[in-house]
């Protein structure tokens, strides 16, 4: 319970970092797309013996480059691209699993939606690297990545390296999808990546304010699916702490929605009439 709680934490704070500048460049289901993606490595490492998560790492990566490519270079949208490699990288995954020794679909269960109670101490060591290196990535390249996120072109025109960095974009979310991946699973990971960055901006305008409030949320949810569902565990009905997670992010959404909209009726000035002079001349109406 003590790893899993840490890794709870370190995905709640990782996910929704990297999903502010993927929500901001309209790219939300991006994780979907290279989750899916990930089942296939998942599935190569089960039929080679070898460690499942390296495999994730390695064909996720590659299926962020190829997202890319096909979305800057290509004639393909980047939500047919998205579509393509989704589809692709399920179907790959379930086939590829059926020739490892003894292996069936229900092998994969645990990968798509997480098992968070079965992260052993290596497991742990591995998701604290690459989530250093992730927020090392987010800060080292926080400015370029906002002007990014802002405008493709004001960014070209600034001297940002457009490509490049929207490359490293995309394979820093594939990184943050095989971490995830123990925890909430492949198929619920973007729910982490883009729920506590549509709720943070219910309540902020700014950029940065928002990153760090969804941040706050991704934890907060993380933290509160897991023990949710080690309290119903206890008293004797088996929750998953991957959809549990997800669902009490969707709450704090909704919770969210509704103070924000309380906050912006509260704070919305009424409509004033116009205001006449003493010489019966209507003047201008005060806003």
């Amino acid at each position: 319970m003590q790893r899993a709680l840490l890794a709870a934490l370190l995905i709640g704070l990782t996910a929704p970092a990297v999903g502010t500048f993927i929500v901001q460049r309209r790219l939300a289901l991006l994780g979907d797309g290279i989750g899916h993606i990930a089942l296939t490595g998942v599935a190569l490492g089960l039929v080679t013996s070898t460690s499942p998560l390296l495999g994730a790492i390695v064909v996720s990566v590659l299926g962020a480059i190829c997202i890319e490519l096909l979305r800057t270079r290509g004639h393909t949208g980047g939500d047919v691209a998205l579509a393509l490699l989704f589809y692709g990288g399920l179907a790959g995954g379930v086939l590829v699993t059926n020739f490892a020794p003894g292996g069936s679909t229900s092998s994969l269960l645990s990968y798509l939606f997480g098992s968070i109670s079965s992260v052993s101490a290596e497991d742990l060591l591995v998701i604290a690297v690459l989530v250093a290196a992730v927020l090392a990535f987010l800060v080292l390249f926080g400015r370029e990545l906002f002007v990014l996120c802002q405008d493709e072109e004001v960014a070209r025109a600034s001297g940002v390296r457009v490509n490049l960095l929207s490359m490293m974009l995309a394979v820093t979310a594939a990184l943050t999808i095989v971490v995830a991946m123990r925890v909430v699973g492949l198929l619920l990971v973007s729910a982490l990546m883009v729920v506590p960055v549509a709720a943070a901006q219910q309540l902020t305008r700014g950029f940065r304010a928002t990153g760090l409030l969804a941040m706050l949320f991704g934890m907060l949810s993380a933290v509160g699916g897991l023990a949710g569902s080690y309290q119903f565990s206890t008293g004797g009905v088996n929750i998953s702490p991957g959809p549990a997670i997800v669902v009490v992010a969707l709450a704090v959404f909704v919770l969210t929605t509704a103070g924000g909209f309380l906050l912006r009726r509260r704070h919305t000035p009424l409509p004033a009439g116009p205001v006449r002079s003493g010489g019966g001349t209507p003047s201008e109406e005060t806003p």
